[in-house]
């Protein structure tokens, strides 16, 4: 179900695309039950229908719409002519409950089969907002009452009903057709069922959920960034489970897929994006920004670091304050210093660029040496050109490389270059400005003011 305005957003962004760990809450949800190899999934969609189907398309999920929204109720029985008519299971998921487990949605699917509706329950100290389980003498299930049509009395009891079910399709298309709207807020209630179930003497079964964690939904940017927390906490301790250190588990961002090998060390306040593997050994100072990377073994990324579509070679340094852009390519053991920024790019093994550079589509040989200041001008205003720096090529400070240039492989280029064009192997090469010096010249000066 994920049909809701939710008002208390305060935003045009339809409640359940808001974003907790990089993806959107419903896409949790469909990653959630993936696992479940159900015969067809159906997402039902209301306010801002169009911007969410078109987010989840890719899912392939089906969908249904809810218009106008009448409650869960009249939720599903949009669905019915979608339901087939036979001894199947239906489950229902919320679309803003994003860290229900897939395990959890397997075993409230089994506890319904065969025949039986059950119900994902939790017990809360306060389970305001929650629908309460009613209990007979004996323990057993005979309805759910809405928070806002509960007595005083029912208010007090603290398992709660967490809006997910498992039902019998054919059962269900029944019964969602049978409900009314004889209540507080005018709405059809799918919870109503329970009471339905009961009279009709089919079995009724409670499922605990493991944690709170799984059913907490979203109503409210404040209640978006707490499950942020708690997903990046659960999404920490897993990392640390599999041997990872991070100086502080309170201070970590997981937003996309995080692969790490042994030993690794992550410090504080660092961010993963997209799909991102980190081999054995790598150390990640604070600060860091990782997306779409690949990290070799080794290699030590310095604080405030900025990587995004990068192959990192083993036992390389780069930082602090690096940027490697989409298509930098590091071989083994490079270094990549304090305001280098690399962009589509390779570095051959043991290439050095330490200080204050620029090096844009730049093929460069192993074991160069870049200087502090010097760029390569792969931009003439309309077209990208390459660069190309052979093995051992020595590049002094402050130089401009004007692409399409080419230096032979050990060549040297004095400080303060401008090239355009190639350098010969094996040779100095200077193209600058003689140093002139001109006898009793007098800088300009201000006139005096009287």
């Amino acid at each position: 179900m994920a049909a809701g305005k939710g008002t208390r957003m305060k935003s045009a962004l339809p409640k359940v695309l808001h974003r907790i760990g990089g993806r959107s809450l419903l896409q949790h949800v469909l990653d959630a039950v993936v696992g479940l190899r159900a015969n067809r999934t159906l997402v039902i969609t209301g306010h801002g229908a169009e911007q969410v189907e078109a987010a989840v398309a890719a899912s392939g999920a089906g969908f249904v719409r809810q218009m106008p929204q009448l409650g869960t109720g009249h939720a599903i029985q949009q669905v019915v002519p979608e339901l087939p008519d036979d001894d199947s299971t239906t489950l229902i998921l919320n679309g803003d409950v994003p860290l229900i487990r897939s395990e959890t949605a397997r075993a409230l699917v089994e506890a319904a089969a065969p025949g039986r509706l059950a119900l994902l329950t939790i017990e809360l100290a306060d389970p305001t907002g929650y629908g309460r389980i009613l209990r007979g003498d004996a323990g057993q299930v005979l309805g759910i009452v809405e928070h806002k049509d509960a007595s005083p009395a029912q208010r007090t009891i603290r398992e709660g009903y967490t809006g997910m079910m498992a039902a019998p399709t054919g059962w269900l298309r029944r019964a969602v057709m049978a409900l009314n709207n004889d209540n507080a807020q005018r709405e059809y209630y799918l919870t109503d069922i329970v009471a339905m179930a009961v009279a009709q003497g089919l079995p009724v079964v409670s499922t605990p959920a493991p944690d709170e964690t799984e059913v907490l939904g979203v109503n409210s940017p404040l209640q978006l960034a707490d499950l942020e927390r708690r997903l990046q906490r659960r999404r920490a301790e897993a990392l640390m489970e599999a041997g990872v250190r991070l100086a502080d588990p309170a201070r970590f961002d997981q937003r996309g897929e995080l692969h790490c090998g042994s030993d690794v060390e992550i410090d504080v306040n660092c961010i993963f994006e997209g799909k991102v593997v980190i081999a054995d050994d790598v150390r990640i100072g604070a600060n860091c920004v990782i997306r779409d990377a690949t990290i070799g073994a080794g290699a030590v990324i310095h604080p405030f670091t900025h990587i995004e579509g990068a192959v990192v070679g083993a036992g390389s340094l780069v930082g602090p304050y690096a940027r490697l852009r989409p298509g930098a390519e590091l071989g083994n053991e490079v270094h990549i210093g304090n305001f280098v920024e690399v962009k589509n790019s390779t570095l051959g093994a043991g290439a050095k660029a330490n200080h204050l550079a620029y090096l844009g589509d730049t093929t460069v040989g192993e074991r160069v040496n870049f200087g502090a200041g010097s760029i390569t001008a792969n931009y003439d205003g309309a077209n990208k050109h390459r660069t190309v720096l052979g093995d051992d090529v020595h590049v002094g400070s402050n130089c401009v490389l004007i692409a399409p240039i080419e230096v032979g492989a050990g060549a040297t280029i004095g400080g303060g270059s401008t090239l355009t064009d190639d350098a010969p192997a094996g040779e100095l090469t200077v193209a600058r400005a003689r140093q002139t010096t001109i006898r009793n010249w007098v800088r300009p000066q201000k006139p005096k003011k009287w």
